[in-house]
């Protein structure tokens, strides 16, 4: 029964880092804009600390949120980099 959990935990973990894979792919057409995620709609941790989940943002356009969008898009969207919006909360 042992040498069944040990099979199975490692078919497991095997197919896990196959989900993985496909992930950072996506994440490479995508680029973090901050100043466009609107309250309870930002993709994770700020910038400033205060939380570090997606979907906790208090507040409209905050500075140090961000949300994933498609590469080169960010700008259209009136959003900043990851150094432009250190430099905004640096004010």
């Amino acid at each position: 029964m042992n040498q069944r959990l040990i099979l199975s935990s490692a078919l497991a973990s095997v197919l896990a880092m196959g989900a993985i894979a496909p992930a950072a792919a996506q994440d490479k057409a995508k680029e973090k804009c901050y100043g466009i995620a609107k309250a309870g709609q930002n993709d994770c941790a700020n910038l400033s600390g205060t939380h570090s989940c997606a979907g906790q943002s208090k507040a409209d356009m905050g500075a140090d949120e961000w949300k994933y969008v498609p590469k080169g898009t960010c700008k259209d969207m009136k959003g900043m980099t990851a150094d432009e919006a250190k430099m905004g909360m640096k004010k």
